[in-house]
């Protein structure tokens, strides 16, 4: 009986549960990760099934990214969804600028990706020319559920970054070569 009350006694279950170690970046980035914030760049048809991904029925609230944001300063993912127009290339790429760092990219649909069935002097051949993108989501147009699968792809990478310190350092070291 005496050996039980000592170690008890030497175990405080009030502790176990509320200690966490990890490194910053980890923690950082799982923050990240959790809470993006979508700016919906709806160009096309791929739009609706951007729009339907928020429904209940898909739930995007399940990964943090329910707050979708209009405004540029406030949004750190832009998904590009739809065809993009030489015309209103110019708009994403301002809109894209002006979004603070860090900012990723999700080129949803075969539209967004590489100009889809239009091989046209108007139709740009893919985001990616005049933005870097993170994520494709091939489809035409893609379901909510690929949408889905996008973001989850996209939060594996966020969350295997490097800390900015390192990406600073990096980008310093290819400067003076």
């Amino acid at each position: 009986m005496a050996e039980t009350i000592l170690t008890s006694a030497a175990y405080d279950s009030k502790i176990e549960g509320n200690i966490i170690f990890t490194r910053l970046d980890s923690a950082i980035n799982w923050m990240r990760k959790n809470s993006l914030w979508p700016m919906p760049m709806g160009l096309a048809c791929c739009a609706i099934e951007l729009m339907a991904t928020a429904s209940s029925r898909y739930d995007i609230a399940r990964f943090g990214a329910e707050v979708m944001r209009f405004s540029p300063r406030q949004a750190d993912v832009m998904i590009v969804a739809g065809t993009v127009t030489y015309k209103m290339a110019l708009a994403v790429k301002r809109i894209w600028d002006q979004m603070p760092e860090p900012k990723w990219c999700i080129a949803m649909g075969a539209c967004a990706s590489s100009g889809g069935m239009y091989r046209s002097y108007a139709v740009l051949q893919g985001i990616d020319r005049i933005i870097p993108v993170d994520v494709y989501i091939s489809g035409c147009p893609p379901r909510p559920e690929a949408l889905l699968e996008g973001l989850m792809r996209l939060q594996r990478k966020i969350d295997g970054e490097k800390s900015f310190v390192d990406q600073k350092k990096e980008l310093l070291a290819s400067l003076r070569a």
